[in-house]
This record gives C-alpha cells, structure tokens and sequence, in this order.
C-alpha cells in the first residue's frame, strides 16, 4: 500500500516515511505510526505522521 488513504493507517503500523528534509533526495525512514496528523481521508503525497521517536514525514509505504 502506498500511505495515500487514512484508512489504512492506525497507531502501531510499521511505515516508511520520507522526512520533510528528505523530499529532495527521497531518503526513507522506517518506523511505528505513534499519532496520524492528516486530517483527510487522502493525501496524494501521502498522509502526514508522527513515529513513536517523534520524527514526522509523509507516508510512502506501508509494511
């Protein structure tokens, strides 16, 4: 799944994200899903989330 709908994501879901200071180079980091702050149901560069290490990035895949 490529993190664009809501309703795929729930706290605890191990994600990949691209960190706003990697959007340029497309660098992922992986991680758990602490808090969605997307507030639509879909995003087409991917729902904005929080991890547990507090890093927030727009979601590209879902494990």
């Amino acid at each position: 799944m490529n993190g664009q709908n809501r309703k795929d994501l729930a706290p605890g879901t191990a994600v990949e994200i691209v960190l706003k200071a990697d959007q340029r180079t497309g660098k992922l980091t992986s991680g758990v899903v602490k808090d969605i702050l997307t507030k639509s149901s879909f995003h087409p560069h991917g729902i904005k989330v929080r991890l547990t290490d507090g890093q927030v990035g727009r979601v590209q895949h879902i494990k």
